[in-house]
Parts: structure tokens; C-alpha cells; sequence
């Protein structure tokens, strides 16, 4: 516990850190594209497209809430996009920044959680531009439970933070461990909710419920029921303590392995 405390205390003493560098990182990727950062919002807005040509004029399908599924899908499909790209950008963090790890006096631990930042203007954007789909398409307007998409968008950047620092620190530990979560979170894609509806009754009951166990599912299907109007996140109490079980388990691992093999991190790399 003592380590997690060092690494809360690191990540909000050093906010105003993140975000500048976060904001060079992005001027810098995208310095020698004519559009710039134009690209941050309208890469958004083409990943949305394709699945609106694909699955919204593709195929006609619905769900057993009786939502239109495109605005089902794209409201899932907009956090699962945030979370893949953050995930994996995260975990080669400390390895790509080894030159300022070696070169200067630098919390390491903060690495993971500039990568979720700097993906937060894709998010928004995607997010407002499923919002207007979901309410053109589906009628989709604000309720009372759209307040607990706060503790969702917590839950998730909670989410991330554990999982980021314990898969950077692996990645410096072993080489091949990005390759391998790269292929995992392919797998996730499918298995998370993002495009089939696993409630409903052309899945096995038991196979659904060990696929709700899994934290980016948790996510995924806590955005939908707070724009669709299903469920209160505490109607689901055994999904959301094996969530925050699971946020817990990869941060006390995740920053007992960080400090524990920090001061060794340029000789590994």
C-alpha cells in the first residue's frame, strides 16, 4: 500500500508536468502533416465513419433493448477505442522514453498516465460525435443516469492508471510482454462487449458471465447503461467489486514491480 501511495502522490504532484508534455507530444507527432492537429480530431470522426458505413447501412441489426444498434455500437466502440489506444501506448511508455529516464531526474511512474492524456481530445471527440449519431438516429436524450457517466469515465481512467503502470513496468522486464498484450487486447475487441451483446439469450449464460468479469466489458457496458437508461452502476454490485478488485490487483503489483525495479530500468532497457 505503501507504494501506492507513492505513485498517487507522483501522479498529482506532477499534473501540470503531463499536460505540457502531453500537448508537445501531440505538436510534435503530427509537426510535419499538413493538417497538424486537425488529425487528433478528424482520425475520430473517420474510425466512427467506417463502422457507420459497416454496421449502420452494412447491416441492419438491433438489440434486445430494443436500441438502434449502430447508436448501441458506437457508444460502446467510443471508450473500447480510448482504452485500446491507451493501453498500448502506455505499456511502451518508460521503454521509448529511456533517453530521459537516463538523462535527467524524472518520475518515471507519470510516463503511462501522459498517454492517457494526450488521447483524451480523440475521446471527446468521438464521444460528442456518438452522442449526435445515438440522438439523430435513436431519439437518445439526457436522463438522470447520465450522472453517473462520471463515475464511469473515473472508473475507467482508474482502470487505465493500474493497468498502465503494471504493463510499462513489464514491458521493460520482458521484451516480448508487448507483443503478447497486443494480441490479447485483438482478442478483447471481441470479447468485451464492444460489438456483440452478450446479455441476451443467444449466449450461454455461464459464458456471459465470465465475460462480464472483464474490466474493459465493465466499462463499456456501464457508458451504455448510462446513456440508455438500464441501470444504476450499484444494481450491479458483484461486477463493480470485482472491478475495483481488479483496478487494485494490477496497482499494487503494478507499483511494487515500478519501484522495485525503477533504479534498474536504463540497464534493462
Amino acid at each position: 500500500m505503501k507504494d501506492i501511495g507513492v505513485l498517487i502522490k507522483e501522479q498529482l504532484g506532477n499534473l501540470g508536468i503531463m499536460f505540457r508534455i502531453s500537448k508537445y507530444q501531440d505538436m510534435s507527432d503530427y509537426q510535419s502533416h499538413y493538417l497538424g492537429l486537425v488529425w487528433e480530431y478528424l482520425y475520430p470522426l473517420i474510425q466512427i465513419g467506417i463502422y457507420w458505413l459497416v454496421f449502420g447501412i452494412g447491416l441492419k441489426k438491433g438489440t434486445s433493448t430494443g436500441v438502434d444498434y449502430l447508436t448501441w455500437m458506437v457508444i460502446g466502440i467510443t471508450p473500447w477505442f480510448y482504452m485500446n489506444s491507451v493501453t498500448n501506448q502506455a505499456s511502451k511508455s518508460i521503454y521509448q522514453q529511456v533517453g530521459m529516464v537516463s538523462k535527467m531526474k524524472f518520475p518515471v511512474s507519470v510516463l503511462p498516465t501522459i498517454k492517457l492524456i494526450s488521447n483524451l481530445s480523440s475521446f471527446w471527440t468521438m464521444l460528442a460525435f456518438s452522442i449526435v449519431i445515438a440522438y439523430f438516429r435513436g431519439g437518445l436524450m439526457p436522463t438522470i443516469y447520465w450522472l453517473q457517466w462520471f463515475y464511469y469515465f473515473f472508473a475507467m481512467i482508474m482502470w487505465l492508471v493500474a493497468f498502465g503502470i503494471f504493463n510499462s513496468t513489464i514491458t521493460v522486464l520482458i521484451r516480448d510482454y508487448r507483443i503478447f498484450l497486443q494480441s490479447v487486447m485483438r482478442v478483447l475487441f471481441y470479447m468485451s462487449g464492444v460489438l456483440f451483446n452478450f446479455e441476451t439469450n443467444a449466449f450461454p449464460a455461464p459464458f456471459a458471465r465470465i465475460l462480464q468479469l472483464n474490466p474493459f466489458f465493465y466499462v463499456i457496458s456501464g457508458f451504455r447503461d448510462s446513456m440508455f437508461s438500464q441501470y444504476w452502476f450499484w444494481q450491479r454490485p458483484i461486477l463493480t467489486i470485482v472491478f475495483w478488485l481488479m483496478v487494485l490487483f494490477f496497482l499494487l503489483v503494478g507499483s511494487h514491480l515500478h519501484y522495485k525495479f525503477r533504479a534498474r530500468f536504463v540497464d534493462l532497457i
